[in-house]
C-alpha cells in the first residue's frame, strides 16, 4: 500500500508538470519557478564508538518540489511540497512545507494566508532543510510549517521587513492539539555587511499557557567569509530569567572559490528550568556538538552539489527520543542536485 501511495503521488506530480508547462505558454506569469530538489547522502553513526546500524548507510534524505508565480498582478503563491515525508500513515499536507498566497496590497505591505513558516528568527532555523547537514537539538525537534495569517511591512529601501504572524502552535504535534496558536513578530534586515533575523515569539503549549522566545540572529560578511551567530532564550509562562532555557548556534563558512566552501558549525542547547512547557528541549538536557564540513559545486549554475560533513556531540539529553546524544559522531557524505524547469 505504501508503494502504491508513492507510486500515485509521483504520477501526480509528473502530471502537474506536463500541465503547468502548458499552462506557461498561454500565460507567461503565472509559473514562475518550477524545479525538483533531491539530496542522498551515505552516513554513518556512532555512540562512543559502536556503530549504529539503524541509521547507518544509503539514505534517501529529501525530495522537493517547488513551485511558485502569479495568479494575477499583486496576487502570488508560493508551494513546496517534500515528496520524500508522504506516507500511507500521514496526510497530503503533513508533507507540505509552504502553500500560501500573497497579496501586495501597497508597496510597503504584503499580506499572507495559508501554510507558512513559523515567522521563529535565527540563520539555522531559516535554512531550508535539504541544506542542514546537522543541527542543533531545537531545530530537530520544532514543527517549523504551519497554518496562518500574516502580515509583512517593508520599509522603502526593502532592507527591513516586519512581520507579524498569527498561526497555529508549533507545539500542536506535541499535545494532538490543534486550537493553540502561535503569535510572532520578526524583523529581516539587510545592511551591507550585516543581516538580521530577530523574533519576539509567543508560542501557545496548551490552552492559555505560553512560551515565550526571544531570538537574536545575526550574519556577518566579510569577503570570502561569513559569520553566522544565533541566540534563542525561552521562558514559560512567568519565567524572567535568562539563559536557564537557550540555544546558541553558530557557523563560519569560507568560500574558498565560486565552487569551493568549507565551514564549521556549533551549537549548544540547554533547559535547566524544569518547567514543562518546551516540547524542543527538554529540561535536563545541556549538549554541546562541534564539526564542520566542505561544498563542492561542479557545474557553474549550482545545480549540483556534493558535500561531505562530521560532528560530534557530548553533554546530557533528556529527552529520551533526542536528536542528538552524548558521545555521538556522525560521518556524512552526499549529494544535492536541482532541475530548474521554469525560473525566471
Amino acid at each position: 500500500m505504501k508503494k502504491q501511495h508513492i507510486l500515485k503521488t509521483v504520477c501526480f506530480f509528473a502530471c502537474s508538470i506536463l500541465a503547468v508547462q502548458s499552462i506557461k505558454a498561454q500565460n507567461e506569469n503565472i509559473i514562475k519557478h518550477l524545479e525538483l530538489q533531491a539530496r542522498g547522502d551515505y552516513q554513518r553513526e556512532y555512540i562512543d564508538g559502536k556503530a549504529i546500524r539503524d541509521n547507518s548507510g544509503f539514505k534517501g534524505k529529501y525530495f522537493n518540489f517547488i513551485i511558485s508565480g502569479e495568479i494575477t498582478e499583486g496576487l502570488s503563491y508560493y508551494y513546496r511540497q517534500r515528496l520524500n515525508r508522504i506516507s500511507s500513515s500521514s496526510t497530503f499536507f503533513d508533507a507540505t512545507d509552504w502553500l500560501y498566497l500573497n497579496y501586495d496590497a501597497t508597496k510597503n505591505l504584503t499580506l499572507s494566508a495559508g501554510k507558512q513558516v513559523v515567522g521563529i528568527g535565527g540563520f539555522e532555523y531559516e535554512r531550508a532543510p535539504i541544506n542542514i547537514y546537522f543541527a542543533s537539538e531545537y531545530w530537530n525537534n520544532i514543527p517549523c510549517y504551519q497554518w496562518g495569517v500574516s502580515a509583512t511591512l517593508h520599509t522603502n529601501s526593502q532592507k527591513d521587513h516586519f512581520l507579524l504572524q498569527v498561526c497555529q502552535s508549533p507545539f500542536r504535534t506535541y499535545v494532538l492539539h490543534n486550537d493553540i496558536y502561535a503569535y510572532n513578530l520578526m524583523w529581516t534586515g539587510q545592511h551591507n555587511w550585516f543581516e538580521t533575523l530577530w523574533s519576539l515569539n509567543l508560542q501557545e503549549f496548551a490552552e492559555g499557557k505560553f512560551i515565550n522566545y526571544i531570538t537574536l540572529g545575526n550574519a556577518l560578511n566579510f569577503g570570502k567569509w561569513r559569520v553566522e551567530l544565533d541566540l534563542m532564550n525561552r521562558a514559560v509562562d512567568k519565567q524572567t530569567f535568562l539563559f536557564r532555557d537557550c540555544s546558541v548556534m553558530g557557523e563560519v563558512r569560507f568560500k574558498a572559490s565560486d565552487a569551493v566552501s568549507v565551514f564549521a558549525k556549533a551549537t549548544y542547547d540547554v533547559n535547566k528550568s524544569e518547567k514543562t512547557g518546551d516540547y524542543c528541549v527538554l529540561p535536563g538536557t545541556e549538549v554541546t556538538r562541534i564539526g564542520g564540513g566542505v561544498e563542492y559545486f561542479p557545474l557553474k549554475n549550482r545545480n549540483l552539489r556534493l558535500h561531505a560533513d562530521y560532528c560530534y556531540t557530548m553533554g546530557t539529553q533528556g529527552n529520551i527520543s533526542g536528536a542528538l546524544r552524548d558521545k555521538q559522531s556522525c560521518i556524512n557524505a552526499g549529494l544535492t542536485w536541482n532541475v530548474n524547469f521554469i525560473d525566471k
